[in-house]
């Protein structure tokens, strides 16, 4: 009986290493099975608070959100913990300033229903954890920060400023942003950002934030996984290229390349000209139709030249924290 149990279970080990062998990896990564993602709605909790004179409630937020009021508290009040003192009072200050208020309203609004967020999320979670199974799935949260604190991360928990994803033409943005920042404020990159958020928390970044190979190919990493579990054809959304800007980095991208080859400046350790390739606002490069962010656009299209190269897998890529390995094997000669 005991023989006959091991040859079973040694058949089914073969049958099943034939099946992930038949079917690849990206099928492989379907079997893969995860918890329905939920978004814990505190923003709601929390504007039922500051909405009411009803101290009970208090108690009540901090058995149910804890972890929360401690991140929202350090991160957008500047408030050591939770049992600082008029821990309260200040939280019901900051959102009962008018403006916020009205911006609190508006994002409820908004963000009324979220199904299709956890769908979305729920999907994207599962292509990621067939991919990267030492990747946690974090519990995902929103709230209101008051365009401030963007993404919340703690233990395990994920966090997103709904206020900051009202439509690029949200009236109030007028005020505080400039038009390429506000290209970003839109619902369309809820998904793109929650994803980023946790792919930051859950590999950081190891290289050396001054040399611009470095940035390129963390950047690019991002880009290229968020790309994949998202089922887009490029990044050019997650970085709100229009297709012309698109068509233009393709155009001109030898060109960027040999100018930032004969400056030297892929490997000079310069914190001025490697930030400037991953600004929002303006570009490393002088023709007016160079797009921002423009070292994530390059970062983005050597690691994709790597994995067709290279023929890695996500969890490979993301175990290679050599760049110029990576650009090596990229064999990367736009």
């Amino acid at each position: 009986m005991e023989n006959q149990m091991m040859a079973r279970w040694m058949l089914t080990g073969l049958l099943s290493l034939s099946l992930t062998s038949c079917l690849g990896q990206q099928a492989a990564e379907s079997l893969v099975q995860i918890e329905p993602i939920r978004i814990h709605r505190f923003d709601k909790a929390l504007y039922q608070l500051i909405s009411s004179s009803d101290t009970a409630l208090e108690g009540r937020l901090s058995q149910e959100y804890p972890q929360m009021l401690d991140i929202l508290g350090k991160g957008v009040l500047n408030l050591r913990s939770l049992d600082a003192d008029g821990y309260f009072l200040k939280l019901r200050a900051y959102y009962g300033e008018p403006t916020l208020n009205k911006l609190y309203q508006d994002a409820l609004h908004r963000y009324e229903e979220v199904g299709e967020l956890e769908e979305g999320l729920h999907a994207a979670f599962t292509y990621l954890k067939g991919a990267l199974p030492e990747l946690q799935i974090p519990a995902v949260y929103m709230h209101v920060s008051g365009l401030n604190q963007n993404v919340l991360v703690g233990d395990s928990l994920l966090s997103l400023s709904i206020d900051k994803y009202l439509g690029a033409d949200y009236p109030l943005y007028q005020d505080f942003f400039y038009v390429s920042q506000r290209i970003h404020m839109t619902p369309a990159q809820v998904l793109p950002d929650y994803l980023m958020g946790w792919l930051m928390a859950e590999y950081p970044f190891s290289g050396n934030e001054r040399v611009l190979l470095d940035r390129m190919v963390y950047e690019g990493k991002l880009r290229y996984t968020v790309s994949l579990a998202l089922r887009l054809p490029d990044a050019s959304s997650l970085l709100a290229y229009t297709p012309e800007v698109e068509k233009w980095c393709e155009a001109n991208e030898a060109e960027m390349w040999q100018l930032i080859v004969e400056r030297k400046q892929l490997y000079t350790p310069d914190q001025l000209t490697t930030d400037s390739f991953f600004d929002a606002n303006v570009s490393p490069f002088p023709s007016s139709e160079a797009p921002a962010n423009v070292g994530s656009w390059i970062g983005y299209r050597i690691v994709k030249r790597y994995m067709e190269e290279s023929g890695a897998s996500l969890w490979q890529l993301w175990q290679t924290t050599d760049a110029q390995a990576i650009l090596t094997a990229a064999k990367y000669r736009p």
